[in-house]
């Protein structure tokens, strides 16, 4: 029977009869252990520790049965497994022209069904604004230039902690934060002024607010700026009408939580007015703990930057080719590398390209390229790939192989990656 199992059905059973093995010794020692209390113990209290002995045994004795079964059923467990695993990775990870490495029971080459490619057009339709949830270094400011350019509106920064260059794109009196909480806290409510204005102006002059009315809010750190007394009305006010008068906020924190956001008691207001847009180790553990899907969360690793989540859909926007100064702002025609030299409007295509992992390796093969790169040398010659388990690279190495980008050799742990023109 053994020789059916997958090799991780196989892990599995085994797992099954080791603990069952144990449980059998564990429930033998404990009976013993209370036999001999009960000699030592009142006559009053024998019965119960008695019946207490017996049902440990009968524990035992049924996780015993267990083990039996399941050993019988898998015969020779170490020679079983042994070529079982030889078998499977040999015809998973040929390096032919249809390369498919699957570590455990997750495919390199899946893809997810419901894929969005343009998360302003999502935004766009569902008319929300954008809670964007990302660690240190994850790209949380580009992809708040991406969209600023994008959706349009005079661009304004509330950032108490910004470094030099870190907001270059952005106009110097509406970078507000060299005055600490003080500042935004007066920068919140000139808004909740605009904002006011603007329900005026489409009351009294026309539902359509000019754009030279629009703005765009950034908010970075907004668990920081929280403690404004103008931030819960700024974020709950925005939040319920600011799309209605064209003024877009995006906060920015690194967990999205009710009270990271100001919003406690309106939790609701998080689900309903906000796209939750997560990046990085934040999209890779809300797919694996909440949407328990681990083919999304190695799809979302094996991507780098370019792979995030926006709400529960998966999300591939490569900015690493994106030029800030060439996206027109929405509602204009996007403009495409090629046209067609027809007259129609043209679309936003976005171009494919390598992500910051697959570009290192690319790099190291092209200065050695002679050498086979395993994974073991790849986790030691930078610190960029740490915490990458040695199948998420292989994983890595198998994309680049099948998209042209090199080749494989070996298979399963052995499997390594050299350049080839």
């Amino acid at each position: 029977m053994s020789s059916n199992l997958h090799p991780s059905q196989l892990h599995q059973h085994l797992q099954m009869y080791v603990c069952a093995k144990w449980s059998f010794w564990g429930s033998l020692a404990v009976s013993c252990g209370l036999l001999f209390l009960g000699t030592t113990q009142k006559p009053e209290s024998k019965p119960w520790i008695l019946a207490a002995s017996v049902g440990t045994l009968e524990v035992g004795r049924r996780h015993r049965q267990t083990a039996k079964l399941l050993q019988e059923s898998l015969g020779d467990i170490d020679r079983a497994s042994r070529l079982n695993f030889q078998g499977w990775a040999r015809a998973k990870t040929q390096p032919t022209a249809q390369l498919a490495v699957t570590v455990g029971t997750v495919d390199v080459n899946w893809q997810p069904e419901n894929l969005i490619t343009d998360p302003v057009e999502y935004i766009n339709k569902v008319q929300k604004h954008v809670a964007l949830v990302g660690g240190t270094g994850d790209g949380k400011s580009t992809q708040a230039q991406y969209f600023s350019t994008r959706i349009g509106g005079r661009v304004v920064v509330y950032d108490v902690d910004s470094a030099k260059g870190d907001w270059g794109w952005v106009e110097q009196n509406d970078l507000i934060g060299d005055g600490g909480l003080p500042k935004v806290d007066k920068a919140m409510q000139e808004a909740l002024d605009h904002l006011e204005k603007m329900r005026v102006y489409r009351k009294e002059v026309s539902k359509d607010i000019p754009q030279e009315f629009a703005r765009f809010y950034i908010a970075e750190e907004f668990p920081v700026l929280a403690d404004c007394s103008n931030a819960s009305q700024w974020i709950r006010q925005h939040a319920k009408v600011g799309r209605k008068r064209k003024q877009f906020i995006m906060v920015l924190a690194q967990n999205d939580t009710a009270a990271n956001f100001a919003l406690e008691g309106d939790a609701d207001i998080l689900d309903t007015c906000f796209v939750r847009i997560r990046l990085g180790k934040k999209a890779q553990d809300y797919a694996k703990s909440t949407l328990k899907n681990p083919q999304l969360e190695q799809w979302l690793k094996a991507g780098g930057k370019k792979r995030f989540l926006v709400d529960a859909y998966p999300c591939e926007l490569d900015l690493g080719l994106w030029q800030p100064n060439a996206m027109p702002a929405a509602g204009c025609a996007y403009a495409t590398p090629e046209t067609d030299g027809g007259g129609s409007e043209e679309v936003l295509v976005q171009p494919t390209a390598m992500n910051e992992f697959e570009q290192f390796i690319l790099t190291w093969g092209q200065q050695h390229p002679d050498e086979v790169l395993k994974a073991r040398i790849l986790l030691q010659a930078s610190r960029l790939f740490e915490g990458m388990q040695p199948d998420e690279v292989r994983i890595i190495f198998a994309s680049m192989a099948d998209r042209g980008l090199g080749e494989v050799e070996g298979n399963g742990a052995k499997l390594g990656w050299r350049w080839s023109k």
